[in-house]
């Protein structure tokens, strides 16, 4: 069953897609989106978790910056594309929808929007305080961001996230993190050797999966470039396991 609900942040109320398994429940997930704001891709992935005996929040997190399924539909396709004059045309697109995203105004307001979410959940009678967090690419990031702030959490699954956070902020994160990355995703790939090693030394249950043939948003089937079937499953099985393991 699914809904769409308004949850109360501290910055307004926010908008969310809400998926609920028909039968028992293992716990919750927060689910945040790509930075094309939410789309069909990912409300069917939160049914799929649903199926799977979760209550899902997908917050529609940029909304309220112009950023809708409208506005970005086609060019996730068009920038990892074949197609140069395609791509070319869609980065300055990009660049100009973005821009509002770039503001430390904008960050805080979305952690914020992100931790309502996960008090949202955790306060739902059914998941009875047991949640995790997954999401994709600026979803992937946010991820990371919950579990740095939020102590409460269970398990981090960013797929191909940024954690732009000094030593002293991962040393926070209590929930254990699997988080899974492309290697062709070259600006994240030269970014993990260092993450691996701050997380380690603040004694953080870190497992990073890099997939080979891979790049960003491998995980996404409605973009026919960046897809990566084979990886996409295996990304999902261990999911589903790491959340058994740790919010079920």
């Amino acid at each position: 069953m699914s809904t769409v609900q308004g949850i109360e942040t501290p910055s307004g109320t926010v908008s969310a897609y809400v998926a609920r398994p028909d039968g028992a429940v293992r716990g919750g997930l927060v689910l945040i989106h790509e930075v094309w704001g939410l789309v069909g891709h990912t409300r069917d992935v939160a049914d799929r978790f649903a199926r799977e005996g979760y209550v899902v929040v997908a917050p529609d997190l940029l909304a309220d910056q112009g950023i809708t399924e409208e506005k970005t539909l086609g060019l996730g396709e068009a920038i990892a594309g074949p197609d140069d004059e395609a791509r070319n045309l869609a980065q300055p697109k990009l660049r100009e929808l973005l821009a509002p995203l770039q503001s430390p105004e904008f960050g805080a307001i979305t952690a914020g929007r992100v931790q309502a979410c996960f008090s949202f959940l955790h306060d739902d009678e059914d998941v009875a305080g047991r949640v995790g967090v997954t999401g994709f690419c600026f979803g992937g990031t946010y991820s990371f961001s919950l579990a740095v702030h939020e102590p409460r959490l269970l398990a981090c699954v960013p797929f191909y996230g940024h954690a732009a956070f000094s030593d002293e902020e991962l040393g926070r994160i209590q929930a254990p993190v699997l988080a899974f990355y492309g290697q062709d995703d070259e600006r994240l790939m030269a970014a993990l050797p260092a993450l691996e090693a701050a997380l380690g030394d603040a004694g953080v249950e870190f497992t990073a999966v890099v997939y080979p043939d891979a790049g960003h948003a491998f995980f996404n089937d409605s973009n026919r470039f960046a897809y990566r079937q084979a990886s996409a499953e295996d990304a999902w099985t261990r999911t589903l396991d790491f959340l058994a393991l740790h919010v079920a």
